[in-house]
């Protein structure tokens, strides 16, 4: 749709869900969360029109959150494919999936750094929903906020 709301086109016909969209930085392809024919959600890419659309990980997991890396190559994701949500990344193209945070707590909603080198992500792992953000291959976590409960 345009800014102000107005021409409106419906991009996707699945009777499903289809949810979570993240343009890509060139905005030419969306990337977004679809469980389509009664499956699992799991991440699918199309055209900025609508067209072309691809399925990109497997439909026996839980998949969602989808978000570009800034120069398109990427595209991280939320994933249920320990019995956990974790943070996992694959090429635009579907391959090469890396499963990035390991941890028995819920990690989601990625977010890449405009630089790419990082991913900040939301996490249980505290016992609170806290921010943290590691390195894009996973590494050097940090938490960078703190629930701090008042009397």
């Amino acid at each position: 749709m345009d800014i102000n709301g107005s021409n409106q086109t419906r991009l996707t016909t699945s009777w499903n869900v289809d949810e979570s969209p993240c343009w890509s930085p060139d905005g030419g392809r969306i990337a977004f969360a679809s469980g389509r024919r009664g499956s699992n959600k799991v991440i699918y890419m199309m055209d900025a029109d609508g067209s072309n659309q691809a399925k990109l990980t497997d439909n026996k997991y839980e998949d969602t959150d989808p978000s570009w890396s800034p120069d398109g190559g990427k595209i991280a994701f939320s994933s249920f494919r320990d019995g956990n949500w974790e943070i996992c990344v694959i090429d635009a193209d579907g391959s090469n999936l890396i499963n990035l945070t390991d941890n028995p707590a819920e990690d989601k909603h990625p977010s890449w750094s405009p630089d790419g080198g990082r991913i900040a992500f939301s996490s249980l792992r505290d016992g609170n929903r806290e921010i943290y953000v590691m390195d894009a291959d996973g590494s050097n976590l940090i938490r960078l906020t703190r629930i701090v409960e008042s009397d």
